[in-house]
């Protein structure tokens, strides 16, 4: 049985006895050389002009480790290759500073994670235009797409308001218009969503979150789905021009992202992130789960004015996630009916640990307008629906029971009513 035919988990926890590893081992080995050498000069010169392929020169650009952590993402998002970063956001950074330049146009879903935000602005900056839409919409993409557009962005589930683009629409559009589609499947991953099957060019995941799981190791990548058509888009430079086009833009991202920026993921790293892939259906089906009784008991809860989760019937956007992913994912955001309890009811919370950060095996939850938005302000924070009192929460794995009663005593604990109406079913 080929890994191509393996089940989803059976094929990551297998993944590197296929591929064949030295002595026997059961994981992939660290490499911690930065250089390697080559028994002939002439290999080492065909590696810097690109005559000989798969072989490692400076781990800047790569590792047997990384290499092999690549592969797995490569299989799971059913790519044609992958690029490791060092975190999540050199990833996304990679991806816009090496495939746009000044004078291109980058139409961006307007709900998108605050650094990611931050980012765009700094696109501006260095010249090239950047449109915000309302991605629910295929509508308002297709408005806001001009000749010189380049690429279009959006997230799976948007951080924290957790709107959902119409995804096929926008796959449909960008091919038809002949542009980037991007897509980054960080909060649902590839065990609840595959964006090559909704036409992404592009799919980018930050590994520190969902496939890493445990909050011990930074990551990001970059996976190609095979789909675009590089040999048409008018950014690779000359020298990647060489050999099958179907890499190329691969290719460009790696040397531009890794070798010229420096955004490179250490093998010590790329080991920890592969080792916690290995439960990544199991963590997110078990988070999917205790999300969704929570969603549910603070939907009923009288403190609270609102619950945003794709898993609720009344979600804008609950028919796409019931069609196109797996379950809801650990993300959802709720608002307190009473703004100026929210530290109250954060500081009454005993299991949720007070932090930032996402996709952890233990839940973390935050406020989000006087933190990770804080540096947006106000306009873009209403433009996002960003509510003064909205609390966002990336569930863990403990027992749904046991946070449902803390936030029901937290809740209590600060003037809100008990209640007596809680759903606990999934």
């Amino acid at each position: 049985m080929s890994q191509y035919e393996m089940g989803f988990t059976t094929s990551i926890v297998q993944a590197d006895r296929i591929a064949g590893v030295p002595h026997g081992g059961v994981h992939q080995a660290i490499h911690t050389s930065t250089q390697f050498g080559f028994e002939k000069v002439e290999d080492l010169i065909g590696v810097f002009q690109g005559a000989v392929k798969g072989s490692f020169n400076y781990a800047r650009q790569g590792t047997p480790t990384t290499a092999a952590l690549e592969s797995k993402i490569t299989q799971l998002e059913r790519g044609c290759g992958t690029v490791c970063f060092s975190t999540g956001m050199g990833a996304v950074a990679a991806v816009f500073l090496t495939l746009l330049k000044a004078g291109d146009h980058l139409v961006s879903s307007r709900y998108v994670f605050g650094n990611t935000n931050s980012l765009l602005g700094t696109l501006r900056d260095l010249g090239i235009e950047v449109t915000l839409v309302e991605p629910t919409s295929q509508a308002a993409v297709a408005f806001a797409l001009r000749p010189n557009t380049r690429m279009v962005f959006v997230e799976t589930i948007a951080n924290p308001g957790t709107q959902i683009p119409d995804l096929p629409a926008i796959g449909e559009l960008c091919r038809d218009a002949g542009v980037l589609y991007v897509v980054d499947n960080t909060v649902t991953s590839p065990a609840l969503f595959t964006p090559r099957n909704v036409g992404a060019s592009l799919v980018i995941n930050s590994l520190s979150k969902t496939l890493g799981g445990h909050g011990a190791a930074l990551g990001g990548s970059v996976t190609d789905t095979g789909i675009f058509d590089w040999s048409r888009y008018p950014n690779i430079f000359n020298s990647y021009r060489r050999g099958d086009s179907t890499y190329w833009g691969l290719q460009q991202i790696r040397k531009k992202g890794l070798r010229d920026m420096g955004a490179s993921l250490s093998s010590q790293q790329a080991h920890q992130i592969a080792i916690g892939m290995e439960t990544l259906a199991l963590r997110v089906q078990r988070s999917s789960a205790t999300a969704m009784e929570l969603a549910r008991y603070l939907r009923e809860h009288p403190g609270v004015a609102a619950v945003h989760y794709p898993g609720l019937e009344e979600h804008p956007q609950f028919e796409t996630a019931r069609q196109w992913f797996g379950a809801c994912s650990w993300l959802l955001s709720f608002d307190l009916r009473d703004v100026g309890t929210m530290t109250s009811v954060l500081n009454a919370l005993k299991i949720p640990i007070k932090a930032t950060g996402l996709g952890d095996t233990r839940t973390l939850i935050i406020p989000v307008a006087p933190t990770i938005f804080w540096e947006a302000g106000a306009e873009t924070r209403r433009d996002m629906r960003i509510a003064d009192g909205m609390i966002r929460v990336s569930v863990g794995l403990e027992d749904a029971t046991d946070l449902l009663e803390d936030f029901e005593q937290a809740l209590t604990k600060v003037g809100a009513i008990s209640n007596p109406k809680r759903n606990t079913s999934c």
